[in-house]
């Protein structure tokens, strides 16, 4: 996060000189103390995210993925002006991580035909347009990748 704050704080003044390198070291530096106090974020927070970042960009590219493979179904769908027959999921994800439960929650209410109606700890309810939306939601893509997050 330090790192970003100098970066942004080079960006933002448009040059680079001795004058500017200094003060953003004094503001970068007392910017962090307070986001680290105000937030109780910590440097352990940034190495673990370090760490996590190929997982987090490959669930990225998943997303990304899963979105236009449902949009197509959801389109096909669409034209071939069938009633859907909509069903309700609930499951459990296992997730201990706020962080995990929210972002599986966030991906399926993104992937077209999915929504998520409501999330609490790692209890989800699931609205799917279709039932075959529904098969395996509880082990899907996304659920094995953030399985990785340490």
């Amino acid at each position: 996060m330090l790192l970003l704050f100098f970066i942004l704080w080079v960006i933002l003044n448009g040059r680079v000189t001795p004058e500017i390198v200094l003060f953003g070291i004094a503001a970068t530096a007392a910017t962090g103390a307070f986001a680290y106090k105000a937030t109780g974020y910590s440097a352990a927070v940034d190495l673990r995210i370090v760490k996590n970042l190929p997982l987090f960009l490959l669930y990225i590219l998943n997303l990304v993925v899963e979105i236009i493979k449902a949009a197509l179904s959801v389109i096909g769908l669409v034209f071939q002006a069938e009633d859907p027959d909509p069903v309700i999921v609930e499951f459990h994800s296992g997730f201990p991580s706020r962080l995990q439960n929210v972002l599986l929650a966030n991906s399926i209410t993104l992937t077209p035909g999915t929504i998520t109606v409501f999330q609490e700890g790692d209890h989800f309810v699931i609205h799917c347009l279709r039932p075959e939306y529904a098969e395996g939601i509880e082990n899907s893509s996304f659920v094995r990748l953030l399985r990785r997050l340490k």
